[in-house]
């Protein structure tokens, strides 16, 4: 098994400790979500999810990681959820070969990419956004670390595109019933 392979079997089992720590629990929470890991890497959830959507970017997982905490800082809000979903419905179709560009051959040679994120940490380091710049540092240091070939999968992934989406999801039907309910 190789470095990355071993990486994606656990952060795997992470994400699915990160969706049980949602289940309303109260103070079984945090016990919850280490009983969730746990059972996604003994019952083979873990591996499964590995085998459909490949290893998760590190930012999907560092997202699950902070929701593990007894307070969880969920990073992942609305508009958050919106940049995800907006790159989604960019970059998949073109990365599917829909058009004559292709993104993600990008993230083999990133100087151009590193270029385009630089002021987009600028501005997370000016907005005060320290997860998602945090999350941002440790997603380059995994592609210059070598974890990952493309700095695109250390950055995304569908998985996460997904979580996004049921993000934006739940806050459009959120809004629609509070303007129904006027």
């Amino acid at each position: 098994m190789n470095l990355l392979a071993a990486y994606g079997l656990l952060a795997h089992g992470l994400i699915f400790g990160g969706l049980v720590s949602l289940l309303p629990l109260g103070v079984l929470r945090p016990h919850a979500a280490l009983a969730g890991t746990t059972v996604a890497l003994l019952a083979g959830i873990a591996p499964a999810l590995h085998a459909l959507f490949g290893p998760p970017s590190l930012t999907l997982l560092i997202l699950a990681l902070l929701h593990l905490q007894q307070r969880p800082l969920v990073p992942l809000t609305y508009p958050a959820a919106l940049v995800v979903v907006g790159v989604a419905a960019l970059f998949y179709p073109a990365a599917l070969g829909w058009g004559s560009f292709d993104p993600y051959a990008l993230g083999y040679q990133p100087l151009p990419l590193l270029a385009a994120l630089l002021p987009l940490g600028i501005m997370l380091w000016w907005k005060r956004l320290d997860a998602w710049l945090l999350i941002l540092a440790a997603g380059l240091a995994a592609y210059a670390g070598g974890l990952f070939a493309n700095l695109w999968d250390a950055l995304f992934d569908p998985l996460l595109a997904l979580l996004a989406l049921g993000v934006v999801l739940r806050g459009l039907a959120i809004r629609l019933i509070v303007v129904r309910r006027r």
